[in-house]
């Protein structure tokens, strides 16, 4: 009887040792990306800033929440998003718009998150936006 109780303890004891330190088999960048609510902090295209009313971008002010499951809220716009490149590149798909918002990550740490993109608006020409986020 004695033998059979030690044997469910160390039995017990392996299983909750080796379910602790199970690796989480999520990147830094996905966890950092996931694990926050991001505030938009600057919004600017061709480095003038867009997130006031009427402007180009003032639909992605507020908050911007990426699920692990690929789906998100970004400012007003819900949809989903994934990482291509490495990493490096963030795609946020959209009904509310027309193409993929594909952006390159120029910094994603626990309290930054920083995207560019360039797109081509027929009446403007080309657009270079650079919107910032900082963790809430």
């Amino acid at each position: 009887m004695r033998k059979s109780t030690l044997i469910i303890v160390l039995i017990s004891i392996g299983i909750a040792f080796f379910s602790c330190n199970k690796k989480d088999d999520k990147s830094d960048m996905f966890n950092f990306l996931t694990d926050n609510v991001w505030l938009s902090d600057s919004l600017l295209v061709n480095g003038e800033d867009a997130g006031g009313s009427g402007q180009l971008l003032e639909k992605f002010v507020g908050e911007a929440k990426f699920n692990k499951d690929g789906s998100g809220t970004f400012g007003l716009y819900s949809g989903s998003w994934y990482f291509t490149s490495k990493e490096t590149v963030i795609t946020i798909t959209t009904d509310e718009l027309p193409i993929p918002l594909t952006c390159n990550i120029i910094e994603l740490t626990a309290a930054s998150f920083k995207i560019t993109t360039a797109i081509v608006d027929p009446l403007l020409g080309q657009l270079s936006i650079r919107i910032t986020f900082k963790a809430k």
